[in-house]
């Protein structure tokens, strides 16, 4: 079966301006349902399950990117507490001097750079790593923050705050600030 979706461009997904609260008339490019899944895999960090199930859920055309928003996020919010806590963990520490790059999403990459993560000093290296260690060890899961916009010196404020958070704080917090992320991510791909 072929799907009806907004990209115009098969092979890639192509960042661009944020396109948000606007209603689009989609171009009518007939792609697979294996291609849909792969072009929207990262939108939530290494979960194809996500756009799997959205498939599974008898949804053969996308709109918008509202509409593509709102049915990825209702899969997250109704998936199991495993689930939603691996989802979690498959997100990268943030500031590790992208040491481990080649495990990054593309989306990944472009945001830990954008807030300069892969710029810091040996200072703020050493804050970052003492952090996402204590944060680690206590909450059994990385630090989740949706970087673009911010900072270093904001992430790590945040960083320094959040750590001090229940589980269920933190737990509640990374899903919502994944759930930001995968909205900033839909929100800038072009149709």
């Amino acid at each position: 079966m072929l799907y009806k979706v907004c990209f115009n461009n098969i092979n890639t997904l192509i960042l661009g301006d944020n396109m948000s609260n606007k209603t689009f008339i989609f171009l009518s490019k007939k792609i697979s349902k294996t291609k849909i899944i792969e072009l929207l895999k990262s939108i939530y960090e290494h979960s194809p399950w996500v756009p799997e199930r959205l498939f599974s859920n008898d949804v053969n055309e996308i709109l918008n990117k509202e509409y593509l928003q709102q049915k990825m996020k209702s899969i997250v919010e109704n998936a199991s507490k495993k689930e939603k806590l691996d989802l979690i963990k498959s997100h990268p520490e943030l500031g590790n001097k992208l040491k481990k790059i080649d495990e990054l999403t593309e989306f990944s990459k472009k945001e830990q750079k954008s807030a300069g993560l892969d710029q810091c000093n040996e200072e703020e290296f050493e804050v970052l790593t003492q952090l996402n260690k204590q944060y680690r060890n206590k909450f059994q899961f990385p630090f989740i923050i949706a970087v673009k916009g911010l900072s270093k010196n904001d992430i790590i404020n945040e960083m320094k705050k959040r750590v001090h958070n229940s589980e269920e704080e933190e737990f509640e917090t990374a899903m919502k600030q994944i759930h930001k992320i995968a909205s900033l991510r839909i929100n800038d791909l072009i149709y």
